[in-house]
């Protein structure tokens, strides 16, 4: 018999297996070879016959891969196994297969894994291998030639494991099941033989009416004689059952009751529910619309944050009005039922507005005729003691009284749909168990649900005794208030009678404690605090563009929710790691908008992650630091520091981090010198002639690593801030030898740009030596915060942008599928360039493109098919979000790179300043302290008013044709 688990996806051999061979017995171990990552220790050596690996990550992430060479010729279909062993912590487990180019992986991720102490068989089978990276992009593998096992950190931590008997086994081709069972039934159970092994993912057994067992197990067999339960159900529902039996395998089938019974089997192919994810999605499509997530019935739903300020955790609001509890918890789903009829948000209209248009305080509502419902969450309380709150109001705006019945359903399904996979999957969030003690919901042990509005009653059910849709349906709740569940999907549902009086309403309040002390606080009490947060720079500027403040601030408010901590992310699940280009970008934007705290704790944090080396690692999370080179990561860095510094002027900042400091310039110079050799002095590779190694930090490059020049920009901008801050900090000795180090390698860079250009016969600025691709996106961070305008190649620049402004137009046609919001950056360029119209059209369209518009927010891809499922990357994405508050900004004041010149109000149209109303802006922090200055209009001049805190910088405040000296001043200017 064959079944792999859940968990571990292991298997028992098959019968029908063709002709198996040993790949390595490992009497020795010859020819595997240890390849860790930074950071890791990894030791091979034989024990007992077995490869042993010792591993230790250091209390840092990374990876610890055994490696060896084979040569293999692929069949149609195949498997790979070998046995295992460990003592170690949670990790994931992976199996790599690499063609004969060394450059292109397939592999099998087993992420969670969890080490058996005794030894059990791990088997792939040719369809659970997916392509992983290389220039193939994808395509099925026809040889092997290396094959690698990797512990890659999940938890980290370290520990050994043990890997024997590694075979390869020629199958028969995958052939769907065309037999019929032979069927046998006895008082006691029903039993399928398929004649042959089958694979199978699960069963749907419908129950003759009257002739229903609620209790079975369901059991598999090779021979008919030895028997394995799957599977037991207890308190099935009498109508339906749907068991997920993922990749299952088997010669017999039997359902074992305890009272005579009559299904009806229908065995489903392992395409029918390859994930739990995809089983719900299967039972949703056979639901009445709206009784399971949006998500899971075909349709893409989208979402916001809310916490607070720098808390671990906090929760997701979907645009549907359910509410995720914490990373990767259950949600929160309400429904009403009004005369006889169950209502979800299927059957409304939905609104999606923010708390005085811009706090991170997210309202969902739903009308439906004179009844409307909102969903307010909000999370109240400080880091490491916050509280999520939801309050529920349910308004009659009808002439007569309502009676309406509110529940509020506990589901085992994350806001975070199922499209999201990466870091923190989204979908599914399994509940155990239920507790319902009179006062609180207590699920799975740990996390409390607190109705602060007593609610009428409280039911629980398991999922084998019908999910809570189901109850609700029927107007009821399940008789139970607390339930354990095997299979692990249990759900609940509060209900409260509500009398709603004609033109008024009623409301209800429910807490969840994101600690174990959480602090609550009045709705309006969060909002003052918001308003300090948010409102530190003054805007006043026309209605027209409000939309443009209002998603400033609320982009401003996401950054700082989503940040654990010093831990600045960019998201709070597919993306809740640091990066240091995200990071170091994120914080130019916090520091343009009057929080520069948070930038002095980013540094402090990260900065002890340096290598010894003096590599910036790429990204910090949980583990510790990400060893991959990305090589943007250390002019970032040093970019980081300086921008503090030239803000805040905290010079204490920057000798604690000194050392840090040096270390970085001494590595980026070891990286260019690394292609200053003879060797690339040829002229097969003299255009990549001292530019930084090839490295993968842009995502476009992830297939194969290339010459990025977005690396070298920022190396370039890196060395130019090391040697401002070095004089600046008195250190002249250092400020003379990275001056030479600047000075070289921006020769090399700017030989290397000219070659690729003349040789690849280009009309605009390549984002890569190695492919001279097109990537406007990528090349503006050469103009910001890269400050090289003035250096840069003019014709070709503008044709650099001119063609992207093409594409942009041609988007506006609507002939796209996706792109990426970082194209706000486009934005600040336009600017720089002097393109004002376009600038302001380009903005114009991304804000069409927020998801939904009433949240201020953008996910990482933007789709024109708004209901499909895809992955967005996280939302809100507030990398995203930090490229429109820089870009946004620059339309007011920008600092002129080649002169330091201050650039006033370059982006504001003549329509803001004819506008009813002064145009002015207040607190506006710049390097030379903070900027106030209004635009009054006069006839066909517009008079400029500068006050503040203000110094002028050294190319003076530039308005118009105007250069200013002084501070205060008042000009006036022509239009």
């Amino acid at each position: 018999m064959r079944s792999i688990a859940v968990l571990l996806l292991l298997a028992i051999a098959s019968p029908l297996a063709a002709q198996t061979r040993t790949l390595d017995d490992f009497k020795t171990i010859s020819g595997w070879t240890a390849t860790p990552s930074d950071g890791v220790r990894l030791d091979l050596s034989g024990d007992q016959e077995a490869l042993r690996l010792d591993f230790d990550f250091h209390g840092g992430a990374g990876y610890a891969v055994a490696h060896k060479e084979f040569h293999l010729d692929l069949p149609v279909n195949w498997e790979v196994s070998f046995r295992l062993r460990a003592e170690a912590p949670v990790n994931n487990l992976e199996l790599k297969l690499i063609d004969p180019s060394g450059q292109n992986v397939w592999w099998i991720n087993r992420k969670a894994f969890e080490f058996p102490r005794d030894w059990r068989q791990v088997r792939t089978k040719k369809r659970q291998i997916e392509f992983a990276w290389g220039p193939a992009g994808g395509g099925e593998m026809k040889q092997v030639a290396a094959i690698e096992f990797a512990v890659t950190a999940g938890t980290g931590g370290k520990g050994t494991v043990w890997i024997d008997d590694l075979t390869f086994t020629e199958l028969p081709p995958e052939h769907p099941y065309t037999r019929t069972p032979a069927v046998t039934s006895s008082a006691d159970g029903v039993t399928l033989d398929f004649l042959e092994s089958r694979e199978y993912g699960g069963l749907v057994i419908d129950w003759e009416p009257g002739a229903a067992a609620d209790h079975y197990a369901v059991e598999i067999s090779d021979d008919g004689q030895a028997w394995m339960a799957i599977r037991e159900v207890i308190g099935g529902n009498g109508g339906r059952d749907d068991l997920y039996l993922p990749e299952t395998e088997s010669r017999y089938l039997r359902l074992r009751f305890r009272q005579p019974a009559r299904p009806r089997i229908d065995v489903k192919p392992l395409d029918w529910a390859p994930s739990i994810n995809a089983f719900f999605a299967a039972i949703a499509k056979d639901a009445p619309r709206g009784s399971y997530p949006r998500s899971f019935s075909g349709e893409q739903e989208y979402w916001t944050v809310v916490g607070v300020d720098g808390d671990v955790d906090e929760g997701l609001l979907g645009e549907d009005g359910a509410l995720e509890v914490g990373q990767g918890a259950f949600s929160i789903e309400p429904f009403l039922f009004v005369d006889g009829e169950l209502i979800s948000w299927a059957n409304v209209e939905t609104a999606q507005t923010l708390v005085d248009g811009y706090l991170p305080i997210p309202t969902v509502t739903w009308t439906r005729g004179d009844l409307s419902l909102s969903v307010t969450a909000f999370a109240s309380g400080s880091p490491g003691r916050s509280e999520l709150r939801a309050r529920y109001a349910v308004r009659n705006r009808g002439g007569k009284a309502k009676h309406v019945r509110l529940y509020l359903a506990l589901r085992p399904f994350q806001v975070n749909p199922p499209t999201q996979f990466l870091n923190n999957p989204g979908g599914v969030s399994p509940i155990h168990e239920i507790v319902w003690d009179g006062h609180t919901a207590i699920v799975n042990g740990k996390r409390s649900v607190i109705p602060k509005t007593a609610p009428a009653a409280f039911g629980t059910t398991t999922f084998d005794s019908g999910e809570i849709s189901e109850h609700l349906r029927q107007g009821k709740l399940p008789a139970a208030t607390r339930v354990a569940d095997s299979f692990g999907y249990a759900s609940g549902a509060f209900a409260w009678e509500l009398n709603v009086p004609a033109d008024g309403e009623k409301v209800v309040d429910v807490a969840v404690p994101f600690h174990a002390a959480g602090q609550e606080t009045a709705l309006s009490a969060v909002a003052r605090d918001w308003h300090q947060r948010l409102d530190r720079v003054e805007l006043h500027l026309p209605p027209a563009a409000d939309p443009l403040v209002k998603t400033f601030k609320t982009a401003v408010a996401h950054i700082l929710i989503n940040r654990d901590g010093p831990a600045i992310q960019p998201g709070s699940r597919s993306y809740s790691r640091t990066w240091i280009r995200d990071g170091s970008l994120t914080s130019f934007a916090l520091l343009r908008a009057g929080h520069p705290d948070e930038v002095r704790e980013l540094i402090e944090w990260f900065a002890p992650y340096q290598f010894p080396s003096g590599k910036i690692p790429c990204c910090v999370d949980s583990r510790g630091a990400d060893p991959v080179p990305e090589n943007d990561s250390h002019g970032e860095f040093l970019f980081l520091v300086a921008e503090y510094w030239r803000y805040t002027g905290d010079a204490a900042l920057v000798e604690k981090v000194w050392p840090h400091v040096e270390k970085t310039v001494a590595y980026i110079d070891e990286l260019r010198r690394q292609r200053r050799t003879d060797e690339y002095r040829q002229p097969s590779k003299l255009r990549f002639f001292g530019l930084l190694p090839e490295s993968i930090s842009h995502e476009g490059y992830s297939a194969h690593p290339v010459h990025s020049y977005w690396d070298d920009f920022f190396a370039l901008k890196g060395l130019k801030d090391a040697a401002d801050l070095a004089q600046a900090m008195g250190k002249s000795d250092e400020a003379a030898r990275w001056g030479v180090i600047r000075d070289e390698f921006r020769t090399d860079l700017y030989a290397s740009l000219r070659r690729v250009i003349a040789d690849a016969g280009l009309d605009y600025i390549p984002g890569s030596a190695d492919l001279a691709d097109f990537d406007a996106t990528s090349t503006t961070i050469a103009l910001s915060p890269g400050g090289e305008l003035a250096n840069l190649p003019r014709p070709v620049l503008d044709h650099t942008f001119e063609r992207y402004w093409q594409e942009v137009e041609h988007r506006r046609t609507g002939d796209w599928k996706a792109y990426t919001p970082y194209e706000l950056r486009a934005v600040g360029a336009f600017l720089r360039l002097g393109w004002t119209d376009r600038a302001h059209q380009l903005l114009d369209s991304f804000l069409k493109d927020r998801r939904p518009a009433g949240w201020n927010q953008w996910p990482e891809v933007v789709y024109r098919d708004l209901r499909v499922p895809s992955f967005l990357g996280d939302l809100p994405h507030t990398w995203v979000a930090s490229d429109f508050i820089r870009s946004f900004l620059d339309l007011l004041a920008y600092e002129r790179d080649s002169d330091q010149a201050l650039v006033l109000a370059a982006g504001v149209p003549a329509a803001w300043v004819a506008a009813p109303g002064v145009v002015s802006v207040r607190h506006l922090p710049t390097p030379w302290g903070l900027l106030d200055y209004s635009l009054i209009p006069e006839g066909n001049a517009v008079r400029l008013r500068i006050g503040g805190t203000l110094k002028v910088p050294p190319g003076g405040i530039v308005f118009g044709e105007k250069v200013i000296r002084t501070v205060p001043a008042e000009v006036v200017v022509k239009r």
